[in-house]
């Protein structure tokens, strides 16, 4: 089904004013788009599907930025392709950097990598505050960072668990980690 573009223009207006079905509409609209963009990029569904995530995040953190002259998608695809480069060129970097001469030796003068009882410690505290923070979350936003990154289910597994559609699986992700990200901030 065509949607005319000032019906997009309109959920756009919506959703700069923070209004939740808009964010899922353009989502639902864009994903299939956006995300076989990335895929003929980086040749990986998961890592394509990552990208696309972020992009979505970031497109939805800075929406207000969007200027209706230009065509959504487009502005999209530009943030994705950035994305993309961006994590190219760490990798590169990080790739490049553990080649050198100098990281060679490095390695050679660590004497034990296991952690010590104190960076035991300091991890469980970390992970216990971060329990914390999520519990601030309402319990359909827990649930979500739960099932992905406590159990590493995947979001079709996710989906299938909460019997929910895939993309509200995506939408709920998303906002779930802006929210901690929040609320994390706030409390540091």
């Amino acid at each position: 089904m065509e949607v005319s573009k000032e019906s997009i223009l309109e959920q756009i207006g919506k959703a700069k004013r923070g209004k939740q079905k808009a964010f899922s509409f353009l989502l639902d609209r864009y994903w299939n788009e956006v995300y076989l963009f990335q895929l003929k990029r980086v040749n990986n569904e998961y890592e394509a599907e990552d990208i696309t995530i972020e992009t979505f995040s970031k497109a939805f953190d800075k929406i207000e930025t969007f200027d209706e002259v230009y065509e959504f998608s487009t502005w999209l695809i530009a943030i994705s392709k950035n994305i993309q480069i961006d994590k190219f060129r760490k990798k590169k970097a990080s790739i490049y950097s553990n080649t050198t001469i100098e990281s060679e030796e490095t390695l050679k003068k660590i004497v034990d990598a296991s952690p010590t009882p104190e960076d035991e410690l300091i991890r469980e505290q970390n992970l216990a505050e971060l329990l914390r923070f999520i519990k601030e979350l309402k319990p359909h936003y827990q649930d979500v960072i739960n099932l992905r990154y406590f159990q590493e289910m995947s979001y079709i597994e996710i989906s299938e668990s909460l019997e929910v559609p895939l993309n509200n699986v995506k939408v709920r992700l998303l906002r779930a980690r802006k929210l901690l990200a929040e609320i994390i901030t706030q409390q540091h």
